[in-house]
């Protein structure tokens, strides 16, 4: 019983250390790193471009792999399924239009193996 339970503990440091080296400093950044790493564990699972993380008064914020060029084709096919237009990029934030709206999308890197993008909650009504 105590050597299961010796094993059991080792497995478990083993898991939070090797979730450490590959977030690190990551891990801060968002306040609590519990919805981006439960939305990761998804995203790694699944075969979805990306999953959402929280959705706030502000809008929804997914994360998707980071690639090259990924950020802006995974945006683009999401905006264009609600609708939207691509305009143009400008920094970090990609510009869409419907109609007479305009909404911009905002991403930032999370690690280099991923990146997080808000959409505004009027591309969702």
């Amino acid at each position: 019983m105590k050597r299961l339970l010796v094993i059991i503990l080792v497995i478990v440091i083993l898991l939070i250390g090797i979730i450490g080296i590959k977030f690190g400093s990551a891990l801060g950044q968002e306040g609590n790193p519990t919805p981006v790493l439960t939305a990761i564990m998804k995203l790694e699972s699944s075969n979805s471009h990306y999953e959402q993380v929280t959705d706030t008064e502000q809008g929804i914020k997914f994360v998707s792999k980071n690639g090259s060029g990924s950020q802006e084709k995974i945006i683009k096919e999401f905006m264009v399924e609600k609708g939207f237009e691509f305009k143009e990029q400008m920094g970090s934030g990609y510009i869409f239009e419907k109609d007479e709206m305009t909404t911009i999308v905002v991403t930032r890197l999370f690690t280099k193996n991923y990146f997080l993008w808000e959409v505004p909650n009027e591309v969702n009504n």
